[in-house]
């Protein structure tokens, strides 16, 4: 935190591009496998098998996709956040409000609401308090240091939690494997785990609630029966992740911190090498605790499930929690539960990093004209005090949707929203024909459609398998990979429609913003090129009024300090410097050698998810 630039919104932001790749690739993995991957993964493989691990091998293939196809582009375009891209690619702003507010939205209904829950499920487990204490804990000590940090401060902490996550994961899985004595008596115990109490009054609950699914040891499954159907793990949920990996600004800043392209590729590989793990670290250790605490992991009797975890819906999200607090010996179990909290906490600042940045540079500025570089770096951070309120208001939401299923939860929100913005995206960057009309339309009718769907879900609510919800089947019947599946076809033929009918974007307006454009020398006339020069004439006459600023005092410097908003004006660029440092900033080129070396490893990478996937299949 005292060595980065965080004074600059390049610095606070982007952690000035001088990453290299190993933090980069643990920052991936830490931003993305939060402890709401722990409860929530966990949860949903003791209530229905290894299914929930093809999740994670999916992220192996889009990491490559990521690496080597759409940050190239997003470099070149020198962007820092991801609305900025459209903005640059279509022109306008409603494409860019319409993405940061959306953004938002899905930080508030999935990032934060679960990652605040499940973090609070550990706490209520391990120490007994209220939840909505232990939230309250939790966030104090969260905005803290994302308020004083920015993003390096973020990405070397990720590096360091991850570490020591996975290895108290490992131990954990030992533990729990010694447990049970060994794979193969695994396999058997979890297909007799079943409750000792399944009736209540004089009501028998029905066998399907909460016997284990036959086929739980297989990631594909039957395509109409199956309560993750293969064709919509390998169609429906490749478009949740091109939206997550490719799309996501969390993500995607991660790799716009790197030093080159060959950094950001290493990472990107590294990042798939570690979501490797959560099959073997999280979800068979899921279905384990089911085999030891079956009562309390499976139960299916409302009035017990009420008892044991405080949701009547059922108790799959204690599954993980419950091993770390039971198994583990007294001095790693506090390293755990440790581990636990940082680890919801890293993924809590790197979210409330990007959402900040996302309010103040593509929200903020469209209500005023301009701020100065203080006056941003205030409004973000006054944000994160507006959308932790929000958040913590959802948490009840969270606790009872998707049968008490955490992951599903999360999943089924993302299918309803993302899938448009990935349509668009996609769209953007391999067809140049497609234009801000058509991208603009098709965000709408998609926006429509999901959310029509998702509130049409939590008016009936999910219901459980003992009380199903009495949704009707052509809102809540078809599985939400399915429908992710339909609403990307439906947003691409929008997109392509439109903007067959509408004129095209001129080549000069486009270098280096699409595939086909992407090598080309000549000079982009971006499409908001007059506001850019506008902005450039308004900072130059800022800078003449700092100058003649007096000094502030002792309290006024500390304050300063603890906000990062006290760094000395660097001496002012010349034209020269200024295209030298933006040239840094958008070059992607990279030494043969290294090149050769990280497309090697992304090819065994790519061969690897196939095998896991074939195996397990």
């Amino acid at each position: 935190m005292y060595s980065t630039n965080r004074g600059t919104v390049g610095g606070f932001f982007l952690a000035g591009r001088s990453m290299a790749w190993w933090p980069i690739g643990a920052s991936l993995f830490a931003s993305n496998i939060g402890s709401g991957h722990f409860v929530g993964i966990a949860g949903t493989a003791a209530a229905g098998g290894i299914a929930i691990g093809g999740y994670e091998w999916n992220a192996l293939i889009f990491v490559v996709i990521l690496g080597w196809l759409f940050v190239p582009i997003y470099i070149k375009a020198g962007v820092v956040t991801m609305p900025e891209y459209l903005k640059k690619r279509f022109g306008g702003k409603r494409i860019q409000v319409y993405l940061s507010v959306l953004s938002l939205m899905l930080y508030i209904f999935t990032k934060i609401s679960a990652d605040i829950f499940s973090g609070a499920v550990f706490i209520q487990l391990a120490i007994g308090l209220n939840l909505y204490v232990a939230i309250i804990i939790l966030l104090f000590i969260t905005a803290l240091y994302t308020i004083t940090g920015g993003l390096a401060a973020v990405i070397y902490t990720d590096t360091l939690q991850t570490f020591i996550m996975v290895v108290g994961s490992f131990i954990l899985m030992g533990f729990a494997f010694a447990e049970v004595g060994g794979y193969e008596a695994f396999m058997q115990k979890y297909m007799e785990a079943i409750p000792s109490n399944i009736s209540y009054g004089n009501t028998m609950v029905d066998p399907k609630c909460y016997t284990p699914r036959k086929d739980s040891f297989h990631i594909f499954r039957d395509a109409a029966t199956g309560d993750l159907p293969w064709p919509g793990l390998i169609f429906g949920l490749s478009i949740i992740a091109l939206w997550y990996w490719c799309t996501d600004q969390v993500i995607v800043q991660r790799c716009l911190s790197g030093k080159n392209m060959s950094h950001v590729k290493a990472g990107c590989v590294m990042c798939g090498y570690l979501k490797l793990l959560p099959m073997f670290i999280i979800v068979m250790p899921g279905m384990i605790s089911r085999i030891l605490y079956t009562d309390v992991v499976a139960c299916v009797v409302p009035e017990v499930c009420q008892h044991y975890c405080g949701t009547s819906v059922g108790c799959t999200n204690i599954a993980y929690p419950k091993m770390v607090v039971e198994l583990m010996p007294k001095g790693l179990r506090g390293l755990m539960l440790s581990v636990m909290l940082a680890s919801l906490m890293s993924s809590l600042t790197s979210i409330f990093n990007s959402a900040s940045t996302l309010f103040t540079m593509d929200i903020y500025t469209k209500f005023r004209r301009r701020p100065s570089e203080k006056e941003l770096m205030l409004a973000g951070r006054a944000f994160m005090l507006l959308l932790i309120g929000i958040s913590i208001a959802w948490v009840p939401v969270v606790q009872s949707a998707q049968n008490g299923q955490l992951f599903d939860y999360i999943q089924s929100v993302t299918s309803y929203l993302g899938p448009p913005i990935a349509a668009v995206f996609l769209l953007a960057v391999f067809c140049k024909r497609v234009n801000e009309q058509g991208a603009f339309w098709g965000l709408i009718v998609g926006l429509l459609a999901g959310l029509s769907r998702m509130i049409a879900e939590f008016a009936y609510g999910t219901g459980s398998c003992v009380a199903p919800s009495n949704c009707p089947f052509i809102i809540c019947g078809i599985h939400y990979l399915y429908f992710a599946m339909i609403l990307f076809g439906v947003s691409a033929i929008v997109i392509l429609l439109v903007s067959f009918m509408t004129k095209p974007i001129p080549d000069v307006h486009l270098y280096r913003l699409c595939w086909s454009l992407r090598n080309s020398k000549e000079e982009r006339i971006d499409l908001d090129a007059d506001e850019e020069q506008d902005k450039a004439d308004e900072k130059d006459n800022e800078s003449v009024n700092e100058e003649n600023q007096e000094d502030p005092g002792c309290w006024r410097k500390a304050y300063n300090w603890f906000c990062g908003l006290d760094q000395q004006k660097g001496p002012k660029l010349s034209k020269e410097e200024e295209e030298a440092l933006k040239k840094k900033l958008t070059d992607t080129s990279e030494v043969p050698l290294w090149r050769n070396v990280v497309n090697i490893n992304g090819i065994i990478l790519l061969t690897v998810a196939v095998f896991c996937h074939g195996y397990f299949a």
